[in-house]
Order: C-alpha cells, then structure tokens, then sequence
C-alpha cells in the first residue's frame, strides 16, 4: 500500500513527515534541527531523579506500538493524521518505527515513536498518559542509544520541554553531515 523504500529514503534525505491542519501529508525540512544529545550534554531535573530512583515505571519496546502511535496523535491540534498513523504501522511492520515505552504495572505510562535508520533514531512525537511517563521514557531511551552505539537522536523541532534536557538546534547543513554519519552505522534498538 505505501512505497517504504522511498519513505525511509526521505528520512535518510533529511526529510520528514507531517500532516497539515486539512490532514493532507507532505515532506517538510527545516533550516534548524534539534537533537536530543547521547553526551555529557544530556540532563534532567533533579525531581526526575527521584522517580528513576523509585523504579516505578519498567520500560519495553514495540509492546503496544499502536498504543502510542494513538496516544501521541491524540491531542487538540495534531500533525499525526490516519494516514500518516497508517504508515507508521506500515514502517512498524517493515521494522523501521518503534516504540519506545514506559508501564506501570500493566497500564501504559508513556512513549516515544520514532524511526531508526542505521545508527540515527528519528524521534517523531512523544506523549505520556502517567505524570513523568514520558520523560522517564525520554531518559531511558537516551541510555538505551548510547548502549546501542547510536550517533543521533533527531527531535525534529525544539521546544520548552527538550530544552529542559539538553536539546540544542544545529543548523541544517550540520545535520545532513551527522546524519550521513550515522547512516553508516548498523544500530538496533531492540
């Protein structure tokens, strides 16, 4: 139903996937990308610590993928339309999208969606339904990167909450460098 070749082409290009307000899909770029750092530069508040250290939440991946493909397209004003939902699962299938999860107990607590090509995980949304499930989930995912030898964690578009973690912008030119780097790499996050 979808040309997956030419979808993770896209995103191995520097592209990537977004539905406007009528819910019509197209590739956009951008002249600033953020990344979430996989270096010293990584950080979180303090009161995050104490959660860590009270192991409430586990983390999985791919549990319930479509569980929180659902959760991040499902607020107000989303860029996550039903066709774009419909080829995340089909990259899912192809095992391309994952996503990374956090539980407590058998409840979903949070997530992020992305897509991983090579040794670069393209971070396209994140939601939590469980007060710090998400950011418990952003932590643990950058662990699980770095233990997996990848070189990029791309979060597209900088906003107060990844700044809180260390995220910075570098200009489109140095990412299509880092990327093509990363590229290189055979990475997995499973």
């Amino acid at each position: 139903m979808y040309d997956i070749p030419s979808i993770i082409q896209g995103y191995a290009q520097g592209y990537f996937l977004m539905a406007d307000d009528g819910s019509n899909l197209d590739w956009y770029s951008s002249r600033e990308r953020t990344l979430i750092p996989l270096d010293q530069r990584f950080h979180y508040p303090r009161s995050l610590q104490r959660v860590l250290n009270q192991e409430r939440f586990s983390v999985a991946v791919n549990q319930d993928f479509a569980a929180v493909v659902a959760g991040c397209a499902n607020r107000e004003l989303t860029w996550i339309s039903p066709q774009l939902q419909e080829i995340y699962w089909a990259l899912y299938e192809a095992g391309w999208a994952y996503s990374f999860e956090t539980w407590h107990g058998d409840q979903l607590a949070g997530g992020i969606l992305g897509i991983v090509i090579g040794g670069a995980f393209i971070g396209e949304s994140m939601f939590f339904q469980i007060s710090e499930g998400s950011k418990v989930a952003l932590v643990k995912l950058v662990e699980q990167l770095r233990s997996r030898n990848f070189l990029l964690f791309d979060a597209q578009m900088m906003n107060p909450h990844l700044e809180r973690f260390g995220a910075y912008s570098i200009s489109d030119r140095e990412y299509q460098g880092l990327l093509k780097r990363a590229l290189q790499r055979q990475c997995s996050l499973a």
